[in-house]
């Protein structure tokens, strides 16, 4: 907090975990996208191809497995896997605990465009219960549905027997985090925990006198069962150099994917994360906590793919970055029962005043 300062090429900020800068004052998502030019793609295409023929030779069905949310990320991996490799992946969503009607019509376009969809639905009453939690313990508002779209995706592919599940990019990696992953394509269950968990999943879990049936969806399989299936799991992005925009046209082109009619709330753009207003809220509390917010992270994307200049991105992230999403205040307040000074002392709580 002594030394607060921005990446020199886009707008990622210090305080971001896990972030790293070098001598010029570059973030690691910068130095990846330099990195990314000088790697050996068609290597990389070989390596999945070696993995592709591995899935299909134990395959009994579905041979891949794909998260989805019938977003441009997902809709784009499972066309690819699909048309150029000649895959049968199994979509697989986890219901979001306050989806928006822009991503229920993009999910049934994404299945009408020719895929099998498999939706879980979690006990929407233990999803609020751990979402409250996540929400007051971790300032993280959604941390139940956080945890089931990695634990029940991999139920999933031990239970259907699926070898491999392909996640769509490593984000840590693409937008400034670790880098431990950069040169290897898979990740576990601790890993998961670890990162995207945020070191909080057991805080969250312990305590809520919820039954192990009740926590189905919400825990990692057994190891015995993982290594019974010898499941694997990666991201599509080191196969092929990640381009949000590119997924974007091509999800929209093949799956029928659509935009919202305005931007989302807090940043410029209406083709990413429409599927839940609980987004909206994530990014406000990122804000609060971290001092950058949903159009910093999707301007510095823009500024990486050189489709956006420093300045231009400044001036957006200046005019989006704080944006409070009272529109969905009462969706907010209905949801975790609260009243608005109890959901407003949660966010204070996690309002970083050093900031």
């Amino acid at each position: 907090m002594k030394n607060i300062f921005w990446c020199k090429n886009c707008l990622s900020m210090s305080t971001r975990p896990r972030i790293s800068f070098d001598k010029r004052g570059w973030c690691n998502a910068c130095q990846w996208m330099e990195e990314k030019k000088n790697i050996d793609w068609e290597k990389r295409r070989k390596d999945l191809q070696t993995l592709l023929e591995e899935a299909k030779s134990k395959s009994n069905g579905y041979d891949c497995l794909v998260p989805v949310s019938g977003g441009k990320d997902g809709s784009y991996v499972s066309y690819i896997l699909k048309k150029k490799y000649k895959m049968n992946p199994l979509a697989v969503t986890v219901t979001p605990p306050l989806p928006r009607e822009e991503g229920i019509k993009n999910l049934r376009n994404f299945v009408k465009s020719g895929y099998t969809l498999l939706q879980i639905d979690p006990d929407p009453e233990v999803m609020r219960i751990i979402n409250t939690k996540g929400f007051i313990e971790m300032g993280i508002p959604y941390y139940g549905w956080l945890i089931t779209v990695q634990t029940s995706i991999m139920r999933v592919a031990v239970n259907f027997n699926i070898p491999i599940i392909f996640y769509g990019e490593d984000g840590e990696v693409e937008y400034g985090g670790s880098k431990t992953t950069k040169d290897v394509h898979h990740h576990d269950a601790e890993y998961m925990i670890k990162v995207y968990f945020e070191d909080g999943y057991n805080k969250v879990l312990s305590g809520l006198n919820l039954s192990k049936s009740q926590l189905y969806f919400f825990e990692f399989p057994e190891k015995k069962d993982l290594l019974k299936t010898d499941l694997k799991t990666t991201w599509w992005s080191h196969f092929e150099n990640w381009d949000p925009y590119r997924n974007y046209l091509i999800a929209k082109k093949n799956c029928g994917l659509q935009e919202a009619e305005m931007s989302n709330v807090g940043t410029f753009t209406n083709f990413a994360q429409c599927d839940q207003y609980l987004y909206a809220l994530h990014s406000y509390l990122m804000y609060l906590k971290f001092g950058f917010g949903r159009a910093n992270q999707d301007a510095c994307i823009e500024i990486r793919r050189g489709a956006m200049s420093r300045n231009q991105a400044i001036n957006l992230v200046k005019l989006y970055d704080n944006a409070y999403p009272e529109i969905f205040l009462e969706h907010y307040l209905n949801y975790y029962k609260m009243s608005k000074k109890e959901f407003e002392d949660v966010i204070d709580k996690w309002a970083n005043k050093n900031l």
